[in-house]
């Protein structure tokens, strides 16, 4: 995550009026995307508040959930520069980098060109993710925490935004690599989708068996998401909501008091965690037409911001406990 630059304070007046204008701009997006995505709301708008918040996502869940379509439709809707890797067990680094090759000149004079790879894009769609090994998935590690890759020693800096939404198959399915815990970190949020409502269901079998499909429509354009990005940094933090923060964070680590965590918990997230739950916290305000965040929205994060950076202990897994029981425990604590 890239360090906060402090801004010009503005006036609450100016807030406001900025809030109302980039509430209209979110709202015009969420009926954009709901044209094309059927029932899923709260991942949908977790999956926006993510990119709100300037960060990435990883969407988990078995085939066949519409997470690609979801993607996809994100790219059309916001008008980023979008591509999609599908990643493989044979993908190498240099398939989503790029690489130099050799060119010769008319005068017989060598010298290396970079040719750039797909992850120079605004909103880069990692397909199955977790189906490359770990040397292939790393590729990403650079240019998610800083925007910028080293090819040959040579810097080369990204889009702006850049936003990875990574899709990724439940680990225990054949062919899967669990990601490194570090590349883990680097995603503001892991967004959970499960199967639909039947009424949802109900809908997709019905307008999407027919002749047309609905297509989704450009309504905003990536100058104006990169201005609601940083007006959702300028949005004030309450201090309860800070201190809900850091205790909830603190109680997911072992060793700080919690016996529950003691107990279950073999390592926690650290402070990147803390800083993801205050981005996300201000853009799901924002995302309801709120100046401010607050307790609601700090326990209704706390389980896509905190449970890929936590690990359980054997004992706890063997007793069926899992990441999100733990993280609800917390969670009712502050």
């Amino acid at each position: 995550m890239s360090v906060m630059v402090k801004e010009s304070p503005i006036s609450e007046k100016d807030m406001i009026a900025q809030a109302e204008t980039a509430l209209a701009d979110i709202s015009r997006v969420r009926d954009g995307v709901g044209r094309v995505i059927f029932g899923q709301e709260v991942v949908v708008e977790r999956t926006l508040v993510a990119l709100l918040a300037g960060g990435h996502a990883l969407l988990v869940g078995v085939p066949g959930l519409a997470k690609t379509k979801l993607v996809e439709t994100l790219g059309v809707v916001l008008g980023l520069d979008s591509r999609r890797i599908q990643f493989t067990p044979d993908l190498m680094p240099s398939d989503i980098l790029g690489s130099e090759v050799m060119e010769q000149d008319e005068a017989g004079k060598r010298s290396f060109r970079f040719i750039s790879g797909p992850i120079f894009a605004q909103l880069l769609m990692a397909d199955e993710i977790n189906r490359a090994s770990p040397r292939t998935q790393s590729a990403l590690l650079q240019a998610m925490q800083e925007y910028h890759v080293t090819i040959a020693g040579i810097r080369h800096d990204l889009p702006a935004p850049f936003h990875v939404l990574a899709t990724q198959n439940p680990l225990e399915q054949e062919g899967t690599y669990p990601l490194p815990e570090a590349q883990l970190d680097r995603f503001l949020m892991q967004v959970d989708i499960l199967y639909p409502e039947i009424e949802a269901e109900r809908r997709i079998l019905l307008e999407t068996t027919g002749i047309e499909d609905a297509k989704a429509q450009n309504v905003l354009q990536p100058a104006r998401l990169r201005e609601i990005q940083t007006l959702i940094r300028r949005m004030p933090v309450p201090e309860t909501v800070v201190d809900a923060i850091l205790k909830l964070v603190r109680s997911a680590r072992p060793g700080q008091g919690n016996a529950e965590t003691d107990k279950h918990v073999a390592w926690g997230p650290g402070p990147r965690a803390s800083q993801a739950l205050t981005l996300c916290a201000r853009a799901r305000a924002l995302y309801d037409g709120r100046l401010a965040p607050s307790l609601d929205d700090i326990r209704a994060l706390a389980e896509p911001v905190l449970q890929h950076r936590m690990a359980l202990t054997f004992a706890a897994r063997a007793e069926g406990t899992t990441v999100r029981d733990v993280v609800a425990k917390l969670a009712k604590g502050i």
